[in-house]
């Protein structure tokens, strides 16, 4: 299986807002939402792409989330929907946009080359409120959790340079039941199905966070509330 790289995108954190606008959308934050695309080669490293970075280091970032992928063949969809008939690649924070693949046909753990470097999927893209912020749209963050249309991150199992038009190469899929799509079902649908919390949340390959998250629901310990994410100081 082969996929493609159609654009790349990376930017640091930046501070943007007005103390004391009387609209939460106009006031004080930081984030590394902004990316612009880039041209040539780029260095893959172990947690992030050259030039890349994040405001929340708490929330985004680190070696489980090196790199957020976005599907290219959303983006029709989302520009009817949102009447932004120019959304570009990178409008959802992504730092690849990738042709011939999606949350239904990605799985955890699946293994890929991009030239010479290597990647891993490690889980899906919960979407925050500052992707609403981006765009001014209120509830973009739950419109794209609704869809299932989140994106993936990779962890970097290889350092090397990465380019627009490079294949991503399919080397392993130890765990072809658990596409981005079915683990996307159980955290934000299936939240009272305590037996596939458990099976998803025993994935060795699975990000951690996830795997907590998860097990802690089948134990019946918590089952978190989604809301500050979703909307946050919006």
């Amino acid at each position: 299986m082969v996929a493609q790289i159609l654009s790349i995108q990376v930017g640091l954190p930046r501070s943007l807002g007005v103390a004391g606008a009387p609209d939460p959308m106009d006031r004080p934050w930081s984030t590394g939402f902004f990316k612009a695309p880039i041209q040539g080669e780029i260095w893959l490293g172990s947690t992030n792409l050259a030039g890349d970075g994040q405001a929340d280091l708490k929330h985004h970032g680190g070696v489980e989330k090196a790199v957020l992928a976005y599907a290219a063949e959303h983006y029709p969809s989302w520009r009817s929907r949102l009447q932004l008939p120019d959304l570009p690649y990178g409008a959802f924070g992504e730092n690849f946009t990738v042709a011939d693949q999606t949350e239904s046909s990605v799985c955890i753990g699946d293994i890929y080359d991009i030239g010479d470097a290597q990647v891993q999927v490690s889980q899906p893209r919960q979407p925050c409120w500052k992707l609403s912020r981006r765009w001014r749209i209120r509830d973009l963050a739950l419109q794209v959790q609704t869809t299932g249309q989140t994106g993936w991150y990779f962890r970097v199992l290889k350092e090397g340079m990465v380019a627009v038009g490079m294949e991503l190469v399919l080397r392993d899929r130890p765990f072809p039941q658990w596409t981005i799509a079915r683990a996307n079902q159980i955290m934000h649908h299936e939240l009272n199905d305590q037996e596939a919390a458990a099976e998803l949340g025993s994935c060795p390959l699975l990000a951690s966070n996830w795997q907590r998250t998860l097990l802690n629901r089948a134990a019946k310990n918590s089952n978190p509330d989604s809301a500050l994410r979703l909307w946050g100081n919006n």
